[in-house]
């Protein structure tokens, strides 16, 4: 049952993480203007296009970034049973890797950006898992100490 728990929460935490990271995405109306669909992702390419110049995009898209890996690693780390940080983390790790792909497959991204990323998903995803890892502490000296 372990199993189906830490599953549903990477996918939860993951899928939190991307919604974030797409509200950040659409911020700007001059930043939506090149994608008619519900989400940014399904005209990535036109977006990233368009926007190349745009340093401020890719600052946004790094902050938002940070604040879904943290929200990311939060819930992912409220719904699983054990090693609350190590699965937070590992949200970290996905987002990564989606983002490697992405830096990959669309060449359009700058140098910042490429270099910053790295120093983005594990911190913040560390950070969300700790926020949970200190509350439920909390939490449980004072259930022991009311008994």
């Amino acid at each position: 049952m372990n199993f189906l728990r830490n599953t549903l929460g990477v996918l939860l935490g993951l899928g939190v993480a991307a919604i974030v990271i797409s509200f950040g995405v659409r911020i700007d109306p001059s930043w939506r203007d090149s994608y008619d669909g519900l989400s940014p992702f399904e005209h990535w390419e036109r977006v990233l296009s368009n926007v190349k110049e745009d340093s401020g995009f890719f600052w946004t898209l790094l902050f938002s970034s940070g604040i879904g890996a943290t929200i990311g690693g939060v819930v992912t780390a409220v719904i699983v049973k054990y090693a609350k940080v190590a699965y937070a983390i590992l949200i970290g790790f996905m987002m990564l890797f989606i983002a490697m792909l992405d830096i990959i497959i669309f060449p359009y991204h700058p140098t910042f950006y490429k270099i910053l990323i790295f120093i983005i998903y594990f911190p913040f995803s560390w950070i969300g898992g700790k926020i949970v890892e200190v509350i439920f502490e909390r939490k449980k000296r004072k259930l022991q100490r009311a008994k």
